[in-house]
C-alpha cells in the first residue's frame, strides 16, 4: 500500500479540482483526507487469519470501487444533508468517490502487497497494474517510521504529493482564470451566519450561485 499520508494528500488534490466552491467549510477537508486513508483499516482483520484472497482481507472490499461509490454516498448524505447542498449532491458524491477509489488506483501501482480487489463483491479476482512506480509501504506503526519508511515517502514525494500539488495549482488557476480576479466563492453553511467575505468584482459561477440562493432562501 502507499503511506496513509500520501492517500489523504492525494484525495484533498483531487478534492481541490473538483469542489463546486471554491471555498469549502472544513469538514469537506476532513472528509476527503480521511476517506482517501480510510480503505486500510481492513488490516484490523490480520489477527482474525482473513488476508488474500479473502474479500475481507487487507486490500479486499474495502478497496473495492463499488464499496467507494456506496460509501461516497453516505458522506455526502451525512455531511451534506441541508438543502442548499442539494444542487450540487452529485458533484459531491463524485469528488468523494474519485477521492476513496484513488486507495485503491495508488495501491495498484505499488511494486508489492497483494492485488486489488476493485470490483469485489462482484468479483474477487486482484489486480495489479504493469507500471508499479511506488514503493509499497510498510505496515505498522514501528516499521513504518524506520528507514525503510523514509525511502517510502522519498519516494512518494515524487510519485504522489508532486502530482497532488500540481494538481491543487492548477485547479486554484482555473478557479482564477473562470472567475476573474477579484472574485471569491464561498459554501453555503447556515452555521457560519452571512457567509459574504470581501467584494464580488464578478457574478458567481452557476453552481455558486445556485447554492448562495439556496442559502439566501433559508435565512428568510
Amino acid at each position: 500500500m502507499a503511506s496513509a499520508f500520501s492517500h489523504a494528500v492525494f484525495a484533498s488534490g483531487l478534492g481541490a479540482a473538483g469542489a463546486p466552491g471554491g471555498r469549502m467549510p472544513v469538514r469537506y477537508w476532513v472528509a476527503l483526507a480521511v476517506i482517501g486513508a480510510a480503505p486500510d483499516l481492513d488490516v484490523v482483520v490480520y489477527p482474525l487469519g482473513l488476508n488474500a484472497p479473502h474479500i475481507l482481507g487487507h486490500r479486499g472490499i474495502t478497496h473495492a470501487l463499488p464499496f467507494a461509490a456506496v460509501f461516497a454516498a453516505l458522506v455526502v448524505r451525512l455531511l451534506f444533508r441541508g438543502v442548499e447542498w442539494r444542487p450540487v449532491w452529485g458533484r459531491l458524491w463524485l469528488v468523494f468517490f474519485a477521492a476513496m477509489a484513488s486507495h485503491a488506483i495508488l495501491d495498484g501501482l505499488t511494486n508489492g502487497g497483494q492485488g486489488i480487489a476493485f470490483f469485489a463483491p462482484f468479483s474477487d479476482a486482484r489486480w495489479h497494474f504493469p507500471w508499479t512506480p511506488i514503493r509499497v509501504s510498510p505496515i505498522g506503526f514501528t516499521a513504518f517510521f524506520s528507514v525503510e519508511g523514509l525511502r517510502v515517502l522519498q519516494n512518494e514525494l515524487v510519485w504522489v504529493w508532486l502530482p497532488s500539488a500540481l494538481l491543487m495549482l492548477a485547479a486554484r488557476l482555473v478557479r482564477v482564470r473562470h472567475a476573474g480576479w477579484g472574485t471569491y466563492a464561498s459554501y453555503p453553511d447556515a452555521a457560519h451566519g452571512d457567509h459574504s467575505r470581501g467584494l464580488r468584482a464578478s457574478g458567481p459561477a452557476p453552481a455558486e450561485a445556485d447554492l448562495s440562493e439556496g442559502h439566501n432562501r433559508n435565512r428568510r
